[in-house]
């Protein structure tokens, strides 16, 4: 069975030691002059689920979009993680990082969704998850998930001490620095070992 999220899905920023590295000048910089000290979250609205396979109508304003390859924890009744899930976080490129507006990052199927869970039960430690991202059959990007700022488990608890998460969210672990850049007409494909991959095409809308 394809699997699709039934809840809300999160998606967290400057949650790998790279991007935190590259936007460090910026944190220190009006209006916050340091960097957050709890996890920046974001809502990626049920308009943009693409179930694997799927084709994804970018604008015809849109000469290219990131490819934002992480993976999803998805919440189970008792608020612990019940399965793992790739995903792929497309967003317009654009200069508001702190707080991504809506219409760069919302667009009609912007968050391809792996075709299964990955249970949880099989995963012994989410730091192992090594993540590769192809564009059009070329490798353009290489995560290692030993390198978040907030280990998977770290992170469930810090945002469960503001927020309560239910059954069938899912908290993704964050996008790495130097997310690639695909156009129309790219196929993508994002695959970890022990998960299925993730394969989705961009079509042009009509201008």
């Amino acid at each position: 069975m394809t699997f699709m999220p039934t809840g809300t899905v999160y998606g967290v920023l400057l949650n790998f030691q790279a991007e935190v590295e590259q936007m460090a000048a910026q944190m220190s910089q009006p209006p916050y002059k340091a960097p957050p000290k709890a996890p920046v979250l974001y809502i990626k609205t049920a308009n943009t689920w693409s179930a694997s396979g799927s084709a994804v109508a970018v604008p015809a304003n849109v000469p290219q979009v990131e490819v934002g390859a992480t993976v999803g924890m998805v919440i189970g009744a008792d608020g612990d993680v019940v399965g793992f899930v790739l995903m792929n976080d497309l967003s317009i490129p654009h200069a508001s990082f702190f707080r991504p507006p809506v219409k760069f990052k919302c667009l009609d199927g912007f968050l391809g969704v792996g075709p299964a869970l990955r249970d949880a039960e099989e995963v012994d430690d989410p730091a192992t998850f090594h993540l590769t991202v192809e564009i059009n059959g070329q490798t353009c990007q290489s995560i290692d998930f030993a390198h978040l700022v907030r280990s998977a488990s770290q992170l469930l608890a810090e945002v469960g001490a503001f927020m309560t998460l239910a059954q069938g969210d899912v908290l993704m672990l964050g996008c790495d620095a130097g997310r690639p850049l695909a156009r129309a007409g790219d196929s993508i494909r994002i695959s970890a070992p022990g998960f299925e991959p993730l394969s989705q095409t961009l079509t042009g809308e009509p201008a």
